[in-house]
């Protein structure tokens, strides 16, 4: 049996798009997905099922998410082993005590690399941001009281783009990747 995280993308921000975390873990559980958890009320579940298929889990879930919620949420689904291997690569910039840092993970979907987000949404502002890209993941960090001035604040917010990935914080991550 393998462990996932499903990003459910978009839920319970603004209170927009909200779901129990109770109830998104009865979905899950109702999937046949065992030791399901939910970490935070921002979409993160984690399971466990001997099923090998992305694909088939990402719309097993999508479609189950829109038969008991009502919305159209985008899923990301990520294997914990490939999880654990982009934090183990993480730049060592990222992720540190500095507490007038911001440290995000952005996940990016099926059929986008970094090569696509990087011409979409454009470089980072070098003063405030710094980026590096591993595999389906970019690490990012800006400076917190000027996150409004950096560029991909800006664009990760408003580009229809955003719609093609995930965005979680450090420390969401780690904390999933230590459960």
């Amino acid at each position: 049996m393998q462990r996932y995280i499903a990003l459910l993308r978009g839920i319970n921000v603004g209170g927009k798009n909200k779901i129990p975390m109770k109830e998104l873990k009865r979905c899950f559980e109702q999937l046949n997905f065992v030791d399901v958890c939910t970490h935070l009320q921002s979409g993160n579940v984690i399971f466990s099922t001997d099923a090998t298929s992305i694909e088939t889990m990402r719309s097993l879930i999508e479609k189950q998410i829109t038969e008991s919620f009502n919305l159209h949420i985008p899923v990301l689904i990520v294997s914990l082993s490939k999880l654990k291997d982009a934090f183990m690569h993480a730049p060592t910039w990222w992720n540190t005590d500095d507490a007038t840092i911001y440290d995000n993970l952005i996940c990016l979907f099926p059929g986008v690399d970094s090569l696509d987000f990087y011409q979409r949404i454009g470089l980072p502002n070098e003063a405030l941001e710094k980026v590096a890209c591993y595999k389906d993941f970019i690490f990012w960090s800006f400076v917190k009281k000027d996150h409004q001035k950096s560029t991909w604040w800006k664009k990760t917010a408003s580009d229809p783009f955003r719609m093609q990935i995930t965005i979680r914080t450090a420390n969401t991550i780690k904390k999933i990747v230590d459960m």
